[in-house]
């Protein structure tokens, strides 16, 4: 896969806890060169959509932990959307999926994706779940009509695999996110079945491909 074609595939992010607009603004003009997507902090959708208006923006909700109550994710997915959000990366609530509330977990998504006119993308963080919670993880996004499944935050202990990537892409298209840093290990979650790649390295991964 040439530079161009695997361009669009690319969520170049950045999401760290001292992200600045300038960080942003880098990412955005990485992003604009390279015809990348862009993932950014929620605080900084609006500027970046004003900014970089060529750029298809990603946003996170919940983000890192899933924890936060339903109406408060469905209301932050709102204003992410209204602000200039083309898409959502959603944070599954791991301790409810882990406690076997399945339906719980589903409802939850189902009210988010239900409330937007955008792609809702599910963060099932798998680094913290065995297989069989993997696939409810991806049952449960499935059930609630997201569009796509992602692997992790990059903030647990643990980022894509091959392996998470053939499991998921069982249920959903896949977004491999966590760890990814080069072309080689991009083409190999591409090759697994992820549809998407999600990199502050986005530049680095590009720059290894063919033009």
């Amino acid at each position: 896969m040439d530079r161009d074609e695997l361009a669009p595939l690319i969520d170049h992010t950045v999401l760290g806890p001292e992200t600045t607009i300038d960080d942003v603004e880098a990412v955005l003009d990485d992003a604009a060169d390279y015809g990348m997507n862009a993932c950014i902090p929620p605080y900084a959708v609006g500027h970046a959509a004003d900014y970089a208006p060529e750029v298809t923006l990603a946003t996170v909700i919940g983000f890192p932990h899933g924890q936060n109550d339903p109406d408060v994710k469905r209301r932050e997915g709102v204003l992410a959307w209204k602000a200039g959000a083309d898409e959502l990366d959603v944070v599954i609530n791991v301790g409810r999926l882990e406690a076997g509330q399945l339906e719980a977990v589903a409802d939850e998504l189902a009210e988010l994706v239900a409330a937007v006119p955008i792609p809702v993308k599910v963060i099932v963080e798998t680094a913290l779940l065995t297989d069989e919670q993997k696939r409810s993880a991806c049952e449960a996004a499935r059930e609630a009509d997201a569009a796509m499944v992602k692997t992790s935050t990059g903030f647990a202990d643990g980022g894509a695999t091959v392996a998470d990537v053939e499991l998921m892409s069982e249920s959903l298209p896949v977004k491999a996110s966590g760890g990814v840093g080069s072309y080689e290990e991009a083409m190999a979650m591409l090759e697994a079945g992820a549809e998407r790649i999600g990199a502050s390295s986005g530049v680095e991964i590009l720059e290894g491909a063919p033009e």
